[in-house]
């Protein structure tokens, strides 16, 4: 019976992360106004569960979302390597039970920190191109080419 329940819980989480959307399906958003961009992943139509989901999905296997544009909501986080003075910007995304959370870097070309950025743990809304680099002998992902928006 245990088997049973198993498997038919597995598959219908299967099916849930095949509804949530297909590689063709794209929405348009007006993130700053007055630029609009096509939206391949628009992770704030998701409930929490699936965000996170989605998040483990991509920082896990970035080589299936290489090159997406990615929108997405959470808390500003900010990281300063005290070795090299790097200031590393991500956007956080909690869990449904908000014990644990993910995030994906972002880059924001032509900002300075402090001026442009908020504070952390500020409510934002984030969106990017889904890239990947090497740093250190890891490899990272992070949206880069992004807009943020506080909300």
């Amino acid at each position: 019976m245990k088997k049973i329940i198993c498997m038919l819980l597995a598959a219908s989480m299967l099916f849930a992360f095949a509804a949530c959307g297909k590689k063709g399906d794209e929405v348009t958003v007006d993130l700053t106004d007055p630029a609009a961009s096509a939206i391949d992943i628009d992770l704030t139509k998701l409930n929490s569960t699936m965000v996170y989901s989605q998040v483990y999905n991509m920082t896990n296997e970035p080589d299936n979302f290489m090159g997406q544009t990615v929108r997405m909501s959470g808390n500003f986080a900010i990281y300063q390597n005290p070795e090299t003075g790097k200031r590393y910007y991500a956007c956080l995304i909690a869990d449904a039970a908000a014990c644990c959370s993910q995030g994906i870097e972002f880059v924001c070309d032509g900002l300075s920190y402090p001026n442009d950025y908020p504070d952390a743990g500020a409510q934002i809304t984030v969106e990017g191109v889904f890239d990947r680099y090497e740093e250190d002998g890891m490899t990272y992902v992070q949206l880069i080419d992004a807009k943020m928006a506080v909300i």
